[in-house]
């Protein structure tokens, strides 16, 4: 897992007043009704402002529920360190995933996604002391890796748009802007969904496209650095203790009352949201639509309520985050890529449930060979004159030779997976690759 030690945070409380400014700024957009090209206008004024090189995307859809258009604003701060050959992102969509797009805005996503923009531009500084005199001097920086910031239109239409466009994929329904700016290749992303004026906790909504999953170091990483800074980390956006539904008014109060119960309900409520995403192949937030390209993502969700937490917390979650992946040398590969989340530093790994999902596969097998001695029987018609007698006749039908051939199918996988897992397989593997590089 990446180091999710950092020494120091330099998000502060000067950063605090930037995004509450630029709250500020969003909210008078809001109030005027202002329209995707306004919006996007505002913010690439913002971030030129600030010396990053920014650019709009228009793009329009044409979906079966009608026409979808709008203006995505984004920004490249280069590295000053690197070559510009890998990336990571920071989004935030103009609507927040509450209600799954609904309409609700994500004002204070986009705001603390601003005041980001500003703080990474900014250089820090270094403090010299000697004996007599500080000296500070500007000029470092802390990142190896290009970032990108994304303000995308609507709610997932938008970050479809830019996403096709950066990777250079075509849709048929789909018409959009060349990209002005890229960066290299995208290691990470964070999405920001902040729609409430504070928060209470912080959940993380991490499902992608046809049931594709981040690695799950990037969930670790992220829970760990919240719990440091002393925000509730929770799996999607409802606590972890939970009451037991009005609906089983029949279950004793002694168990409704149990923590261990509640705590149960909580854990079988995350399973089955997760189910429910990946069954349908939705994505839970806009990170999902990064999974396809083979980029971990998350959305981090800031659990509305009246405290106590706000645009400081969250801030220095997502530098500290952002520095931990900064740190990788290599993509996130050591961990898990299937896991089911109970809560968010509890997960049941494949093997625990590819047991179940074997025995299912087991009865399709013998529900197949029922289909196979069920085809045995056909109609005969003795007489094609109206009238005439049906007879059913019975086809012969060796199950023995089926059951042959599915036996020497799952024989020879079995030697296949024992041969290329062999030692002599696999230092013959590295002699050949040597080899080639050498």
């Amino acid at each position: 897992m990446p180091n999710v030690r950092q020494v120091n945070t330099y998000w502060n409380w000067n950063d605090v007043h930037n995004a509450d400014l630029y709250l500020g700024g969003l909210e008078q957009l809001r109030d005027n009704n202002a329209t995707s090209q306004q919006r996007a206008q505002f913010i690439v004024s913002e971030l030129r402002k600030l010396g990053i090189s920014s650019a709009f995307q228009n793009y329009a859809f044409d979906a079966s529920t009608g026409p979808m258009k709008g203006t995505n604003a984004y920004g490249v701060l280069v590295s000053p360190r690197a070559s510009g050959s890998e990336a990571m992102v920071i989004s935030a969509s103009w609507l927040s995933r509450i209600g799954e797009g609904d309409g609700s805005l994500n004002l204070r996503g986009v705001a603390t996604l601003l005041a980001l923009a500003s703080f990474l531009k900014r250089k820090g500084l270094v403090e010299w002391c000697s004996c007599f005199f500080t000296i500070s001097t500007a000029g470092y920086s802390l990142w190896a890796k290009d970032i990108v910031v994304v303000v995308s239109d609507g709610y997932l239409e938008g970050m479809h748009a830019w996403l096709a466009a950066y990777h250079g994929s075509s849709q048929s329904n789909l018409n959009t802007d060349s990209l002005a700016l890229t960066s290299g290749v995208i290691w990470t992303a964070l999405n920001i969904d902040y729609p409430a004026h504070s928060l209470s906790h912080l959940g993380i909504f991490f499902e992608g496209l046809n049931g594709r999953l981040p690695n799950q170091d990037l969930l670790n990483s992220v829970q760990r650095i919240s719990q440091k800074e002393g925000v509730p980390v929770i799996v999607y956006d409802h606590l972890d203790q939970v009451e037991l539904d009005d609906s089983l008014s029949f279950v004793p109060n002694s168990l409704r009352e149990n923590l261990q119960v509640s705590a149960y309900s909580s854990r079988a409520r995350n399973i089955i949201r997760q189910f429910g995403y990946q069954v349908r192949g939705r994505p839970s937030g806009i990170h999902g639509l990064f999974h396809q390209f083979r980029i971990d993502a998350v959305t981090m969700f800031a659990v509305p309520a009246t405290g106590p937490h706000g645009f400081h917390a969250i801030g220095r979650i997502i530098e500290s985050t952002l520095r931990t992946t900064n740190n990788l040398l290599e993509r996130l590969h050591a961990s898990f890529f299937f896991y089911v989340l109970t809560g968010p530093d509890r997960f049941l790994k494949i093997g625990s449930y590819l047991p179940s999902a074997v025995l299912i596969s087991v009865a399709m097998m013998f529900g197949g060979l029922k289909a196979w001695t069920d085809a045995a029987w056909v109609l005969n018609v003795a007489d094609e004159k109206p009238g005439a007698t049906k007879k059913w006749s019975r086809r012969r039908r060796p199950i023995l030779i089926v059951l042959g051939i599915m036996g020497v199918t799952h024989v020879l996988g079995v030697l296949l997976l024992s041969v290329v897992t062999s030692s002599q397989f696999i230092k013959h593997r590295e002699s050949n690759m040597l080899d080639v590089y050498s």
